[in-house]
């Protein structure tokens, strides 16, 4: 080859293997991450997704962490799909009894006290993720039942997001029976629901409406006039929440996951979702050159 024409390809590499603008905000965004988990006295996971471009980046996004309350988005997502097959209505009518008590969040457990409780599906769905109620979910998880949540995230692919029992199990724990999913796989999986390309798109739309109801951490910590959609988690050394911020030019899919956490360490959700919040705000102003442009 001659020289010239060397010299020409190896410039047209180099210039091909230049970072863009993108990926040095990126790499200092990663760095951010590192350095709140160095600070930190727990594990982290974290992974977001650009909805505007499909572009992910993840820390320690592969990992797999215990949901907690998080598992409800699939079990909502499943619930919306069987009433899709038609095994039952969003509108039947189910009633609940004090047998179906359970402890930990939710209202149910006292309304229960006083007498059965008579709800649609919907509203069980509704208080499920809303209120995170254990006993709305525990009666969508025995009408939905727990393998059919697991067969559809198969045939969604998600293989490491796991339903793999009810709400409250206290000796789940023990045997190491948690309800289990990776960052990556739980912000791909909302990224269904915001392309509405799961069901249908008023099916994915109904759904987040529901998730929009939650006030959690990433609520806390987004500006008042930026909607949210998302679903906290927490147990005894665990925080979660995953969820659609739809920030104005740049939504982005988030998913933030903690493990091993010490009783004085806090949630992290809030700070980390701060973090990558900065980083699609920042992408949000400029074009691909870095010029400012909002």
């Amino acid at each position: 080859m001659p020289k010239a024409l060397v010299c020409a390809f190896l410039l047209a590499a180099t210039a091909t293997a230049q970072p863009t603008i993108e990926d040095l905000l990126e790499t200092k965004t990663l760095a951010a991450l590192e350095a709140f988990d160095r600070n930190f006295d727990g594990a982290i996971g974290l992974a977001a997704i650009d909805l505007t471009t499909g572009r992910a980046f993840s820390y320690h996004g592969h990992t797999v962490f215990a949901q907690a309350s998080s598992i409800k988005i699939p079990i909502l997502m499943r619930a919306f799909q069987a009433a899709a097959e038609g095994r039952f209505s969003l509108d039947d009518q189910l009633t609940l009894t004090a047998k179906d008590t359970v402890g930990g969040s939710g209202q149910l457990q006292r309304q229960l006290t006083e007498g059965p409780v008579t709800l649609t599906v919907h509203d069980l769905l509704t208080a499920m993720i809303r209120d995170s109620d254990n006993v709305a979910t525990n009666r969508i998880i025995a009408l939905v039942e727990m393998a059919s949540v697991n067969r559809m995230l198969d045939e969604l692919g998600f293989l490491n997001t796991r339903l793999r029992r009810i709400m409250i199990d206290p000796g789940a724990a023990q045997r190491n029976l948690e309800n289990v999913s990776t960052p990556l796989e739980m912000a791909r999986l909302v990224r269904l629901l915001h392309n509405g390309t799961f069901l249908s798109p008023r099916a994915s739309g109904d759904m987040l409406a529901i998730m929009t109801l939650v006030d959690a951490e990433m609520r806390k910590a987004i500006p008042d006039d930026i909607r949210v959609a998302s679903k906290p988690g927490g147990v005894p050394g665990v925080h979660c929440e995953t969820g659609i911020v739809y920030l104005r030019h740049r939504p982005f899919a988030l998913s933030v996951m903690s493990a091993a956490v010490a009783p004085t360490a806090g949630n992290p959700v809030g700070p980390l979702t701060a973090i990558v919040l900065r980083h699609f705000q920042r992408l949000a102003s400029i074009n691909d050159a870095g010029h400012r442009v909002r």
